[in-house]
């Protein structure tokens, strides 16, 4: 067959992967036309309504919804692992104070992964284990961090509490009202899983290599940290800031869209209409503005969601996931740098997942590159190069 060049393939080069089919998965479906997201079959905003998110986890996790009993066995199984261990702490406590959350959380998983009693096992049974203890234990994570870095006492979780609850109990030292808690379960449910994105494959691509589970999911936070991938809905808030107020939103878009310029929170790889997980956030932001007598972020961002809808809607471009959900983590109290930690929080479910299901039937990922370079090139001396 010969190299691979630019004038000798006649494989299709598609930048980014973009629509190139990499896997076979049962966990999630996005139609991107119909704006329709499904976790295991079941439509995001059926789950939204009625589900919790451990009842979710365990969805994705084991392709069925629980039995009750399942479902309480579960939920003290993640109870049980949430506690950091006393080393993990003092790690914590000697980082620099300025170090981004995400960084953070990416060095104290891997560091988690040192000590886990299961680290030399990689049975399926073995890797469930890892991955709940995973699971468990980010929300404390973020939480102690948030706390350390401000000084405060690092709060130890609630076992009466479920898994979102008790992370916002943990992050401020106290319960949020019920609403409050109920409001950032479904952020968590929301943003589960949502297909083959970047952080998922470039866990596949570790697992794949039968590295640890550790391994995979420091690999999906290194990726998410990236701005392409995670951290649109905390610029998204800035963006609103920059506005001010809702009568400058218009003039705002307007002026980007005429120089080009990105307007956060807006488009999406796969959906070309409404993101799902926007409908129910934006619902959220309102009534949460609503109850703090404070409109003005909601305000600026329906003016800017009317006006590029009229803009640039036809081009299938729509509010997606972030666009809301910063205002509702503002209004939950919850810093801005924070805003990636917590996707990562409920993505771990997915990562694991996805990890689980594509180790049944393994094959180490190992694309081709299409060569651009000479061919046959000459070796010259170092003597008798050119400066």
């Amino acid at each position: 067959m010969g190299f691979l060049t630019t004038t000798t393939t006649e494989h299709k080069y598609s930048p980014g992967l973009e629509g190139v089919i990499a896997a076979i998965s049962g966990i999630s479906a996005i139609d991107g036309e119909e704006g329709k997201l499904i976790y295991r079959g079941i439509p995001i905003e059926v789950l939204a309504k009625n589900s919790t998110f451990e009842e979710t986890a365990y969805l994705l996790l084991f392709s069925d919804l629980p039995t009750q009993d399942e479902l309480e066995n579960f939920k003290m199984d993640l109870v049980e692992h949430r506690e950091l261990p006393e080393n993990l702490l003092d790690l914590l406590n000697s980082l620099p104070r300025d170090s981004h959350p995400m960084e953070v959380l990416r060095t104290s998983v891997s560091f988690l992964g040192h000590f886990c009693p299961d680290k030399d096992k990689d049975s399926r049974g073995a890797n469930i284990r890892k991955a709940l203890r995973i699971i468990a234990k980010i929300p404390g994570i973020i939480a102690a961090w948030a706390r350390i870095r401000e000084g405060k006492n690092v709060i130890p979780h609630n076992p009466d509490l479920p898994h979102a609850a008790n992370f916002l109990y943990m992050l401020h030292g106290e319960r949020r009202p019920e609403d409050e808690e109920k409001i950032f379960d479904v952020c968590l449910i929301l943003h589960a899983d949502h297909g083959m994105n970047a952080s998922t494959f470039a866990a596949m691509v570790t697992a794949s290599t039968l590295s640890d589970i550790y391994s995979a999911i420091v690999s999906a936070i290194g990726t998410l940290k990236g701005p392409l991938h995670g951290g649109a809905n905390e610029r998204v808030l800035y963006m609103l800031d920059e506005i001010g107020s809702v009568d400058r939103a218009e003039e705002y878009v307007l002026d980007a869209l005429a120089h080009h310029r990105k307007i956060m929170g807006f488009g999406h790889r796969v959906y070309k209409s409404y993101d799902p997980r926007a409908r129910i956030l934006k619902e959220y932001a309102k009534s949460l503005s609503e109850k703090n007598n404070d409109m003005r972020y909601f305000e600026i961002g329906d003016k800017i969601e009317e006006v590029m809808i009229r803009e640039v809607g036809k081009k299938g471009i729509f509010p997606n996931v972030d666009f809301y959900s910063g205002i509702v983590y503002h209004f939950l109290g919850i810093p801005r740098d924070l805003f990636t930690p917590i996707f990562a929080m409920a993505r771990v479910v997915g990562w694991s997942a996805h990890v689980l299901e594509y180790l049944q039937a393994n094959r180490i990922f190992r694309p081709r590159a299409i060569y651009s370079g000479p061919i046959d090139r000459e070796y010259i001396p170092i003597e008798k190069r050119s400066g």
